[in-house]
């Protein structure tokens, strides 16, 4: 199971943490790094720490953003430490491993993302996400370091072990799938006025969490794009007024 899961590291700060972050996926035999932007990964620190996982260090893949680092995957993780609005349904590094164990095959990537030391991930790429999940930690102290992080999910993922089996996969749309409907959605929406011009980033939102639960599969992701498509044609005359 552990071939086809990535962890994605977002504009990672610290060259040590990169290098710490290969040691620990591969303690754990996970093997595939992609980093969107960030420091030099091979800084003398990353390196330094990396020790014997040099290799992983050395075939990580970079991507000038998270949505082409996530493009070839299904099933995908945000990692975050705050709870809000926009950050509900929030699963432990056990529940993900649960749900990786029953789910990830090779035809069914998945992908943990983490964000920066700093300030993690914004709410924005949280979005792109079909799961979020988080530590829980001490009220108190709650901020771990990056690597520790991963490591404690990629432990949870080495305890889950192989699937069981029994059970036919879910075939889910990758998540380049779900980004090109969710941008028609909004596209068909904005012309029929269904969107609030001021902030029509709060409704997709909802319309993302709503079909992410929903597992939709690729010929799902088709008839709903279809759909839209009938949509934009019916309102081509729309002049944006709503009608009592």
């Amino acid at each position: 199971m552990n071939n086809d899961i990535i962890i994605i590291l977002v504009e990672p700060q610290s060259p040590g943490n990169i290098g710490m972050t290969c040691r620990a996926m591969k303690n754990m035999g996970l093997t595939q790094l992609r980093i969107v932007k960030g420091c030099d990964r091979f800084d003398a620190e990353a390196l330094k720490f990396a020790v014997a996982a040099r290799d992983l260090l050395e075939s990580a893949r970079v991507f000038p953003d998270l949505a082409s680092a996530m493009a070839d995957c299904t099933l995908t993780v945000g990692t975050t430490r705050r709870h809000g609005k926009y950050r509900q349904e929030i699963l432990s590094p056990v529940e993900v491993a649960g749900h990786l164990r029953e789910q990830v095959t090779p035809e069914c990537r998945a992908a943990i993302v983490f964000g920066r030391e700093d300030s993690g991930l914004t709410t924005e790429e949280l979005s792109l996400c079909r799961w979020h999940a988080t530590i829980p930690s001490s009220n108190e102290y709650g901020s771990l370091n990056l690597a520790q992080s991963v490591l404690i999910f990629c432990y949870e993922l080495g305890k889950a072990g192989e699937s069981a089996g029994g059970r036919r996969p879910l075939e889910l749309a990758k998540s380049a799938e779900m980004e090109a409907l969710f941008a028609h959605f909004n596209s068909s929406l904005e012309r029929i006025g269904f969107l609030n011009e001021q902030n029509p980033a709060h409704m997709m939102r909802s319309l993302r969490r709503i079909f992410f639960r929903a597992n939709l599969d690729s010929r799902e992701v088709t008839v709903l794009r279809g759909m839209l498509t009938q949509i934009d044609w019916a309102s081509s005359a729309f002049d944006g007024r709503k009608r009592s």
